[in-house]
C-alpha cells in the first residue's frame, strides 16, 4: 500500500507535468493562491464601496454582494461553465470558470469584512483625517485602511483557508486538480480508496496550515508598531490653519 502511493506521489502533487499540463496540489494551490488574490481585491473594492455610497448606488451594490453569497459554489461553476456557452455561444475554459466563480463568491464575503473593519476603526479617525484636510477618499485610504487591515485579516485568513477546499469542487468541470487525480488513482489501485483520499486529506491539511502560517506572518509584521506614514503628499499645507 506504501509502496502503491509513493509511486503515485509524484502524479497527486504535480500531476502530468513536465512532460504534461500541471495539475494535482501544485494545481490546486495555484488555483488556490490565485482565486485569493482576485478575492481580496474583489473585496477590498466591494467593502470600500460598502463603506463610502449611500442611497441606491449602496442598495445596488449591497443585491450585488448578497447575491453571489447567497450562491452556493458549485452551482456557481455550472451557470459559469454549462449555461454562458449556450447563451452567448462562446467556450469558456474550465480552470477560468471555476478562478471566477471562486474568486466572485470569496470576495463577496470578504466585502463584508472589509465594509467591518472600515466601521470598527471608528468616527474619531475619519474625523481627524478631513480635520488634517484630506477629502473622504483619501482619509480612507491613508488613514482608515491601514488600521482596518488588522482588524479584518483573520476574515480574510478563514476565507482563504476556505478557498483551497473549495478547489476540490474543480473536478465536476475536469479540472486536473488534487480531488480530480486523486479519484483517478483510486480507479488505477481500486483497492486502497481510503488509504488514497486518507492521505490526499493530509496534502489538504497540509497546504491549509501552510497557508494559515504564511497570513499569520504577515499579519504579524503588519501589525507590529511602525510610524504614523507620512501624509506631506496628500495635504495641502495652504489649508492648514496657523496655531502661531
Amino acid at each position: 500500500m506504501i509502496d502503491a502511493l509513493w509511486s503515485n506521489l509524484p502524479y497527486l502533487l504535480f500531476g502530468a507535468f513536465p512532460h504534461g499540463p500541471v495539475g494535482g496540489a501544485a494545481l490546486t494551490l495555484l488555483l488556490a493562491v490565485s482565486s485569493a488574490l482576485l478575492s481580496a481585491a474583489i473585496g477590498v473594492a466591494g467593502g470600500m464601496g460598502l463603506a463610502m455610497t449611500r442611497g441606491a448606488a449602496h442598495i445596488v451594490l449591497l443585491a450585488i454582494v448578497g447575491f453571489f453569497r447567497a450562491i452556493p459554489v458549485l452551482m456557481l461553476i455550472f451557470w459559469t461553465f454549462f449555461l454562458l456557452p449556450m447563451v452567448l455561444h462562446v467556450e469558456v475554459p474550465a480552470l477560468g470558470t471555476v478562478l471566477v466563480s471562486l474568486a466572485l463568491i470569496g470576495g463577496a464575503y470578504l466585502a463584508h469584512a472589509v465594509e467591518a473593519g472600515i466601521a470598527a476603526v471608528g468616527s474619531g479617525q475619519w474625523n481627524a483625517g478631513l480635520a488634517l484636510g484630506l477629502n473622504r477618499w483619501q482619509t480612507l485610504r491613508v488613514v482608515v485602511m491601514p488600521q482596518a487591515v488588522r482588524i479584518m485579516m483573520p476574515s480574510f485568513v478563514n476565507q482563504w483557508v476556505s478557498l483551497v477546499k473549495d478547489t476540490s469542487l474543480a473536478y465536476i468541470v475536469g479540472v486536473p486538480e488534487l480531488s480530480f487525480l486523486a479519484n483517478q488513482v483510486n480507479s488505477r489501485l481500486m483497492v486502497y480508496p481510503a488509504q488514497v483520499f486518507a492521505f490526499v486529506a493530509l496534502i489538504y491539511i497540509a497546504l491549509c496550515t501552510l497557508l494559515d502560517w504564511v497570513v499569520t506572518r504577515l499579519t504579524r509584521a503588519v501589525s507590529s508598531p511602525q510610524r504614523a506614514p507620512v501624509l506631506d503628499k496628500e495635504l495641502d499645507r495652504s489649508s492648514m490653519p496657523n496655531l502661531r
